[in-house]
């Protein structure tokens, strides 16, 4: 019987694949509904258990988005989400998970560091860029610098204004770099057809309690 559930899975995650691979649209879709699916379904409760995960943050696995990446995570998704992300501005709305594995990035914007502390240091997170404008990270290129962003936990909600957005090289790590007494945001995702990196940073200008009111804009 477990044979028969492990053959009929992997057929499944087959066709999928073979759907995702001849349809870009549907591929697009499939990560919004992963995306939709966390957010929607993520508590505080969740979030903190997720937190204690383990992640993967090799830089050098990230692979671009592939068809097969997105069926697994369609099929089998068990990527540690631990907060929500938005940015109204460009109608960004995604889980935050824990590292930049496959899964992770497929799901939403991925953690850049180990023991990353939302509020606290230089908070970075990667995402993937896809050709649709609405699809994971590919908002992001039309951030305007004083935009508003905004993580939680589930437990608080961080407001950050954003003051810096370029195309910068792969080779720009410093900015993950934590700046000394300063509480910054910073998001990566590719450009230039992954050649160069958009990189956007962000100010703590506010930090309030989790509630109905102040969870509204991850919704």
């Amino acid at each position: 019987m477990k044979k028969f559930f492990s053959i009929f899975g992997t057929i499944i995650l087959l066709l999928v694949a073979v759907a995702l691979i001849f349809n870009q649209p549907i591929k697009e879709y499939a990560v919004k509904r992963i995306a939709e699916h966390n957010l929607t379904t993520l508590t505080a409760k969740k979030a903190a258990s997720n937190a204690k995960k383990k992640g993967e943050f090799d830089f050098n696995k990230v692979k671009p988005i592939s068809a097969t990446q997105v069926a697994k995570a369609s099929v089998n998704n068990d990527a540690a989400v631990i907060g929500k992300m938005a940015v109204p501005s460009v109608n960004l709305r995604l889980p935050i998970v824990v590292g930049l594995s496959d899964n992770a990035l497929s799901t939403g914007g991925g953690t850049m560091k180990e023991n990353e502390k939302m509020g606290k240091s230089n908070y970075a997170l990667a995402g993937h860029y896809m050709t649709n404008k609405g699809a994971l990270f590919s908002p992001l290129e039309n951030a305007k610098i004083g935009d508003l962003a905004y993580i939680t936990d589930m437990k608080r909600v961080y407001t950050y204004k954003i003051y810096y957005k370029k195309i910068v090289p792969p080779t720009a790590v410093y900015l993950l770099d934590d700046v000394e007494n300063q509480s910054i945001l910073t998001l990566i995702t590719c450009a230039d057809g992954g050649t160069n990196r958009w990189a956007l940073q962000g100010s703590l200008v506010k930090s309030q309690p989790a509630n109905k009111n102040t969870l509204a804009v991850f919704s």
